[in-house]
């Protein structure tokens, strides 16, 4: 079975915030983003950005996926965020507002350059009409890309559109980038629920995202996390169909006609299988 990540919830703390951060080692999330950007002032982004570096390099984390997000491409802060990031060594370095192919292989190159080690990857955030545009080439454009990040508050914004139920004005852009994700055998975030009060709207949201296709959700709030990681794991009936499929499929290869539950079972079937069952088996693994 291939190899499965995690990323069922993945939750942005802020790294100007030292209890934040330390409380973040005992949050059951499959990831975090120590964030550099949205959530700190300008004049604490210094700071920021060391205690973000000394947090990702503590091994303090446990089986979390840690990763840093840096400073977008432009800003003052950026060479060095790539910088620090790089030389802490995360698992990814999530940078915003990435628009094409070009700048994915320009933030590659300054990573290596700052001598990030190989598990050290990029996780490319996708939230202006011109990344959608690109998205398939972003995708795509380094082996070094492991996770593309909806930035869906900013989506919203560039398209002047509206938060709604159900999420109409965005489904283009997410499926979009759902299939460029797909296409180039990376991992995709759904983004983020705003209203942390809401539980049944933010389930609605999760719900929604799992059945487009999506990895996981990023997330603003700990009260977040235990729903996105029952959402997107899968469920026990799922396992207990997956297996049986599996079983059906083996014992009647050569037989003809496979059927389970009265459905008829063909080899894509038996793969989804075999995937649920990879994922089931790796969020046990971080569980146990």
């Amino acid at each position: 079975m291939t190899d499965v990540t995690p990323l069922r919830s993945v939750l942005y703390m802020p790294s100007s915030n030292e209890r934040a951060l330390e409380k973040a080692k005992s949050i059951a999330c499959d990831g975090l983003i120590l964030d550099l950007e949205d959530a700190v002032a300008p004049d604490a982004k210094p700071a920021a950005r060391d205690q973000a570096a000394a947090a990702a390099s503590s091994g303090e984390y446990g089986r979390r996926t840690v990763t840093i997000r840096v400073n977008g491409i432009g800003t003052e802060w950026h060479d060095d965020d790539i910088v620090a990031a790089a030389q802490a060594g995360p698992a990814g370095v999530v940078v915003p507002k990435v628009n094409s192919a070009e700048e994915v292989r320009t933030l590659v190159a300054a990573l290596e350059k700052a001598g990030a080690p190989d598990h050290t990857r990029l996780w490319a955030m996708v939230e202006t009409p011109e990344a959608i545009f690109n998205v398939r080439e972003i995708a795509a454009a380094s082996d070094r890309l492991a996770v593309l990040v909806m930035g869906t508050n900013d989506l919203v914004k560039e398209l002047y559109a509206e938060h709604v139920p159900g999420r109409a004005p965005l489904l283009t852009s997410l499926s979009l980038s759902l299939l460029a994700a797909r296409a180039a055998g990376v991992q995709i975030l759904d983004g983020v629920y705003n209203d942390v009060k809401d539980a049944e709207g933010f389930l609605a949201e999760c719900a929604q995202g799992r059945q487009m296709g999506f990895d996981g959700k990023t997330l603003i709030h700990p009260g977040q996390v235990a729903p996105a990681n029952e959402q997107f794991a899968p469920s026990p009936e799922a396992v207990e169909d997956a297996r049986g499929l599996i079983q059906a499929w083996e014992d009647g290869q050569g037989s003809g006609v496979v059927t389970y539950k009265n459905k008829m079972v063909e080899n894509l079937h038996v793969e989804s299988a075999r995937r649920t069952l990879s994922i089931h088996e790796a969020v046990q693994a971080l569980e146990s």
